[in-house]
């Protein structure tokens, strides 16, 4: 079954967006570039929501670009073919490898993890994990906490009323004081 992962980067005081709406705090040097492409690489589908989806929008046709280096072509190379679903209720569009979800998140999910073939069903976007969450679907968390407090913003973590235990997969601190932080959901 196809284990639902939630990754991001985040401030150290839990945001993955300052409340300034920046979150160039969060951008990769060369070591966690290559570590989150190896992650990609994992991934069988990613579910995001419509400003995520947005914002990844430039990946679809970096590879056009003379000016990317190898490390940006190789991320580029896995993340345009990766099936992508976006959640939106404005767009009436995507483009890229990529579908609007005509179901809810539940069902896209229990379709999803029917499906036969590997990777793991990652879900990026605070909202769009939020709801994940609340409704018990998330398996594994993995954050990359960056050093640094913003004060304010999007909370990487929904504010649920509920505790959820974890239990530590694995962690790595980079030479950039960027500390990644692998949880499973214990069920």
């Amino acid at each position: 079954m196809h284990s639902v992962t939630y990754s991001m980067g985040v401030s150290l005081d839990g945001y993955i967006i300052g409340p300034d709406g920046r979150f160039d705090w969060a951008a990769p040097d060369d070591e966690v570039f290559r570590f989150v492409t190896d992650e990609i690489r994992e991934v069988g589908v990613h579910l995001m929501g419509r400003r995520l989806y947005e914002t990844m929008l430039p990946w679809e046709t970096a590879d056009q670009d003379p000016s990317l280096d190898d490390a940006m072509l190789t991320w580029t190379a896995l993340w345009k073919p990766l099936p992508k679903v976006v959640f939106s209720r404005t767009l009436s569009a995507v483009r890229g490898n990529a579908r609007l979800s005509t179901a809810g998140l539940a069902e896209e999910i229990a379709r999803l993890r029917a499906e036969p073939g590997e990777g793991a069903i990652a879900i990026g976007g605070a909202t769009l994990a939020a709801e994940a969450a609340a409704l018990g679907l998330i398996d594994e968390y993995r954050a990359l906490v960056h050093p640094v407090l913003v004060g304010g913003g999007v909370p990487f973590f929904p504010r649920r009323e509920q505790q959820v235990g974890l239990e530590l997969v694995e962690t790595r601190t980079f030479g950039s004081n960027v500390v990644s932080l692998h949880y499973r959901v214990a069920r």
